[in-house]
């Protein structure tokens, strides 16, 4: 398995298919995205195949001084869940955040990945509340950048 900081073309067609399965394109597409200072991770099956990402950004941690990025649209190919795809993509993006300079990185994460980001190091913070169309998510922190 390889990871790297690529392009959003890389992985778009991989965050739309899992993402937003059945909706138009647009809804895949993140104001983030445009914006310079977002990088894309892709996790690599061995014939090259993108079978995981996630996208981060620049982005404080609410009622916190400290330099955060913030991810959004992680996933991983159906056919490869829980082989690591999604965490090799995570943390190369965690190891990435730790060299532009964060010291935390954060998101908001369906309730029921809620065992994935815990053990990865994430904190829930806050109440419970329901992204559309996505569902119920929490907020989760973490501090542990390079693992």
């Amino acid at each position: 398995m390889r990871t790297a900081v690529v392009p959003l073309d890389e992985i778009f067609a991989l965050r739309w298919a899992v993402l937003r399965t059945g909706m138009p394109r647009a809804s895949a597409e993140y104001p983030e995205d445009a914006r310079g200072d977002v990088f894309h991770v892709a996790a690599y099956d061995d014939e090259g195949a993108v079978r995981g990402c996630v996208t981060f950004f620049p982005d404080p941690v609410p009622g916190e001084e400290a330099l955060a990025y913030r991810f959004r649209g992680m996933g991983s190919a159906p056919q490869v869940r829980g082989r690591g795809f999604g965490a090799a993509a995570l943390l190369a993006g965690l190891r990435e955040c730790a060299a532009r300079g964060a010291e935390l990185a954060w998101c908001n994460g369906r309730t029921s990945a809620a065992g994935f980001y815990e053990h990865f190091g994430f904190t829930r913070v806050g109440a419970e509340f329901v992204l559309s169309p996505s569902g119920p998510h929490h907020m989760f922190v973490t501090k542990d950048l390079d693992r």
